[in-house]
């Protein structure tokens, strides 16, 4: 299994603090930074993933646990009333992101703000987080909003305006807990309930009708 790359930063600097703890005979600080090292391959792991086939399929943008599904009329980049679906990722989630449909990026927006825990409600309205505004093959308009946490506090989104992208297609990640929402149509009907686990790129979260 490969790491996501902006991970290995952060693996470097454990085992380079583990190789010089073992080098100046400090054991506490060698043994310390192999495990840190050894956690941090782990949470930077970036699992190969295959879509379900079908036409009309939302698949989850990211692995966690539904913690909301809530009718909103107001969403980023988005007119019109919409269905979130929030997945909250702990640190020991895979933090990968991936696209829920196959489709056109129209609109990548960042935001700077707080950082909340990314599983309050207001999280949604204060936190720094990344959107994307996507059209699929059908037209239809979705949304993808990367919200950083309390831990998680870089948003990488590598899609940019005019990408074309496949279902389950790798976009972006967020770094050490956090939450991705999604915003879908009214005719998008929903497959998932609160408290359910999905898998980014694989669980099906709506089918359009």
């Amino acid at each position: 299994m490969k790491i996501a790359v902006e991970g290995f930063p952060f693996v470097l600097v454990a085992l380079a603090l583990s190789g010089l703890g073992f080098f100046l005979g400090w054991a506490l600080i060698a043994f310390a930074g192999a495990g840190i090292g050894l956690f941090l391959v782990w949470f930077f792991r970036d699992p190969e993933r295959h879509a379900p086939e079908g036409k009309g399929l939302v698949v989850a943008p990211a692995d966690g646990k539904i913690v909301s599904l809530a009718k909103i009329d107001n969403a980023p980049l988005l007119a019109g009333p919409k269905t979130r679906v929030s997945i909250f990722m702990s640190p020991l989630d895979v933090h990968i992101n991936r696209m829920p449909v196959q489709g056109t990026i129209e609109e990548v927006c960042h935001r700077q703000g707080r950082f909340l825990a990314a599983y309050k409600d207001e999280a949604v309205e204060q936190n720094e987080q990344n959107a994307m505004r996507i059209a699929d093959l059908e037209g239809r308009k979705i949304g993808v909003v990367q919200v950083a946490g309390f831990l998680a506090r870089r948003v990488v989104c590598k899609a940019r305006k005019g990408d074309t992208l496949d279902r389950g297609e790798r976009f972006g990640l967020i770094m050490f807990g956090s939450r991705t929402d999604l915003y879908l149509p009214p005719d998008a009907g929903i497959t998932v309930v609160e408290g359910q686990k999905v898998k980014g790129g694989e669980t099906v979260i709506g089918r359009f009708r």
